[in-house]
């Protein structure tokens, strides 16, 4: 039992400084350079998954897919195959492309484009408290109700997230994710953070 708890210990020691050096990783912000900003965004979205627990009821079964929609103009483009059919917390990820609000359908995550930023409330109020992980990169995205906003500073990704809209959500992010994000509240009636 101890070796077992040494073990996973350092796994998570392993997989904390994976996502420290994905995370401080540079990227030069030219044209031919465009890829690799979204393959790491791409690798960072599957460790978003792998830290993220759904409730019991999200799936039918155990075979269930994992399933990503990417809604708007995909600004990944090959880059997010990368992690397509990969195993997340045993479940398959599966990868949709879809370019209307109407036709999110039964998903776990959900990244809004910035095609879809004049659409941005319309979109998060249809998965409002649905358990789905929502995934964007423009400004104001957390603080308009959505969990995981990448941003670029320096060069280097980043990303907030907005632990309320995730508990509304029914969704637990793992300390661990949360210790290397920048934390975001949701203001209450008076307009104060909490």
């Amino acid at each position: 039992m101890h070796m077992m708890n040494t073990y996973t210990a350092y796994t998570v020691r392993i997989i904390i400084t994976i996502f420290l050096i994905l995370a401080n990783l540079s990227y030069a912000p030219a044209e031919d350079s465009i890829s690799k900003e979204y393959l790491l965004k791409a690798a960072f979205i599957y460790n978003f998954a792998r830290f993220t627990d759904w409730p019991r009821e999200s799936f039918s079964g155990t075979d269930d897919p994992l399933v990503l929609l990417i809604l708007g103009k995909d600004p990944f483009e090959k880059a997010i195959e990368s992690i397509a059919g990969r195993k997340v917390q045993g479940r398959t990820l599966r990868i949709k492309r879809i370019t209307q609000p109407e036709e999110i359908d039964r998903c776990h995550m959900l990244f809004i484009s910035t095609s879809e930023r004049d659409r941005l409330t319309e979109i998060l109020q249809k998965i409002n408290n649905m358990p789905v992980l929502t995934v964007g990169e423009m400004e104001g995205y957390t603080v308009a109700g959505g969990i995981i906003n990448f941003s670029v500073e320096k060069n280097k990704i980043r990303f907030e997230i907005n632990i309320d809209a995730a508990q509304r959500s029914g969704l637990k992010i793992s300390s661990k994710l949360l210790r290397l994000a920048k934390i975001i509240r949701q203001e209450n009636r008076d307009g104060v953070n909490r």
